[in-house]
């Protein structure tokens, strides 16, 4: 009975190990895919940006043309 319990332990352990250095593999596919969107992603932000600088812009003059009509509420 304690031989049996001493083959178990190592071989929960092996299981235990394969599985975390797939767990590792996978991390390693999750990291690189991660840099890609983060890569992408920084242009995109800073398009978004500079969209948002022009909207404000417009917003400015949209203000002052609807005061000069008369038409925006005090």
């Amino acid at each position: 009975m304690a031989i049996e319990t001493e083959n178990l332990v190592p071989e929960h352990l092996r299981h235990i190990r394969k599985a975390v250095d797939e767990v590792r593999l996978d991390m390693i596919d999750v990291k690189a895919r991660v840099s890609g969107i983060e890569g992408t992603l920084g242009p995109v932000m800073t398009q978004l940006a500079v969209v948002s600088g022009r909207v404000d812009r417009i917003a400015e003059r949209l203000g002052r043309i609807e005061r000069r009509l008369d038409l925006a509420d005090a």
